[in-house]
Protein backbone atom coordinates (compact mmCIF):
# COMPACT_ATOMS: atom_id res chain seq x y z
CA UNK A 1 0.00 0.00 0.00
CA UNK A 2 2.72 2.51 0.81
CA UNK A 3 4.56 1.80 -2.52
CA UNK A 4 1.01 2.95 -4.24
CA UNK A 5 0.61 6.28 -2.52
CA UNK A 6 4.69 6.92 -3.55
CA UNK A 7 3.38 6.55 -7.15
CA UNK A 8 0.46 8.55 -6.87
CA UNK A 9 2.38 11.83 -7.47
CA UNK A 10 4.18 11.24 -10.59
CA UNK A 11 0.81 8.80 -11.33
CA UNK A 12 -0.89 12.94 -11.06
CA UNK A 13 1.98 14.66 -12.63
CA UNK A 14 1.33 12.44 -15.56
CA UNK A 15 -2.29 13.04 -16.06
CA UNK A 16 -1.79 16.72 -15.42
CA UNK A 17 0.42 16.74 -19.01
CA UNK A 18 -1.08 14.86 -20.56
CA UNK A 19 -4.47 17.06 -20.31
CA UNK A 20 -2.73 20.88 -20.34
CA UNK A 21 -0.44 19.77 -23.08
CA UNK A 22 -0.56 16.39 -25.14
CA UNK A 23 -4.22 16.23 -25.86
CA UNK A 24 -4.43 20.24 -27.55
CA UNK A 25 -1.86 19.64 -29.47
CA UNK A 26 -3.05 16.71 -30.85
CA UNK A 27 -6.64 18.59 -31.09
CA UNK A 28 -4.65 21.21 -32.78
CA UNK A 29 -3.03 18.87 -35.18
CA UNK A 30 -5.88 17.20 -35.76
CA UNK A 31 -7.62 20.64 -36.94
CA UNK A 32 -5.09 21.10 -39.59
CA UNK A 33 -4.92 18.01 -41.35
CA UNK A 34 -8.23 18.51 -41.78
CA UNK A 35 -8.01 22.28 -42.95
CA UNK A 36 -5.58 21.75 -45.36
CA UNK A 37 -6.91 18.49 -46.61
CA UNK A 38 -10.24 20.58 -47.77
CA UNK A 39 -8.26 23.33 -49.52
CA UNK A 40 -9.20 23.92 -52.96
CA UNK A 41 -8.58 26.07 -56.53
CA UNK A 42 -9.88 29.80 -54.73
CA UNK A 43 -9.36 29.62 -51.76
CA UNK A 44 -7.73 32.50 -50.00
CA UNK A 45 -5.16 31.15 -47.72
CA UNK A 46 -2.38 32.44 -45.49
CA UNK A 47 0.91 30.80 -45.29
CA UNK A 48 2.92 29.91 -42.25
CA UNK A 49 4.95 32.40 -43.10
CA UNK A 50 2.17 34.86 -42.98
CA UNK A 51 2.36 35.46 -46.63
CA UNK A 52 -1.16 35.58 -48.26
CA UNK A 53 -2.37 34.29 -51.09
CA UNK A 54 -5.08 32.42 -53.73
CA UNK A 55 -4.83 28.81 -54.48
CA UNK A 56 -4.64 28.44 -58.36
CA UNK A 57 -3.71 24.70 -58.65
CA UNK A 58 -3.24 21.61 -56.25
CA UNK A 59 -1.16 18.66 -57.05
CA UNK A 60 -0.83 16.22 -54.91
CA UNK A 61 0.71 17.43 -51.39
CA UNK A 62 1.52 21.07 -53.33
CA UNK A 63 -0.64 24.27 -53.82
CA UNK A 64 0.23 26.76 -57.28
CA UNK A 65 -0.27 30.04 -54.92
CA UNK A 66 -0.62 33.49 -56.52
CA UNK A 67 0.93 36.05 -53.97
CA UNK A 68 0.20 38.79 -56.60
CA UNK A 69 -1.26 39.15 -60.09
CA UNK A 70 1.31 37.13 -61.95
CA UNK A 71 3.19 35.63 -59.37
CA UNK A 72 2.40 32.17 -58.78
CA UNK A 73 4.90 29.73 -56.44
CA UNK A 74 4.34 26.41 -55.41
CA UNK A 75 4.47 25.31 -51.33
CA UNK A 76 3.58 22.60 -49.53
CA UNK A 77 0.41 21.75 -48.53
CA UNK A 78 1.32 21.42 -44.86
CA UNK A 79 2.37 25.34 -45.16
CA UNK A 80 -1.22 27.06 -45.06
CA UNK A 81 -2.02 27.74 -42.11
CA UNK A 82 -5.34 29.38 -42.30
CA UNK A 83 -8.20 30.20 -44.89
CA UNK A 84 -9.62 33.70 -44.75
CA UNK A 85 -12.96 34.24 -44.82
CA UNK A 86 -14.72 36.90 -46.51
CA UNK A 87 -15.64 39.94 -44.00
CA UNK A 88 -19.48 38.81 -44.45
CA UNK A 89 -19.23 35.84 -43.07
CA UNK A 90 -17.14 37.32 -40.02
CA UNK A 91 -19.55 38.80 -37.48
CA UNK A 92 -18.80 42.85 -37.33
CA UNK A 93 -17.35 43.05 -33.48
CA UNK A 94 -15.36 46.42 -34.11
CA UNK A 95 -18.49 48.04 -35.53
CA UNK A 96 -19.13 51.31 -33.77
CA UNK A 97 -23.03 51.29 -32.50
CA UNK A 98 -25.05 54.01 -34.09
CA UNK A 99 -25.82 55.83 -30.68
CA UNK A 100 -22.51 56.64 -30.45
CA UNK A 101 -21.31 60.39 -31.25
CA UNK A 102 -18.18 62.03 -32.31
CA UNK A 103 -16.44 64.62 -30.10
CA UNK A 104 -15.67 66.73 -32.62
CA UNK A 105 -19.54 67.12 -33.68
CA UNK A 106 -20.36 68.23 -30.22
CA UNK A 107 -18.44 71.83 -30.87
Amino acid sequence: MKDAAQLLPIVAIAVIFWLLIIRPASRQRKQAAELQSQLSVGDDVMLTSGIFGTIVDTTGDNLELEIAPGVVVEVVRGAVASVRRDLAEAPAADAPDDDSTDPEEER
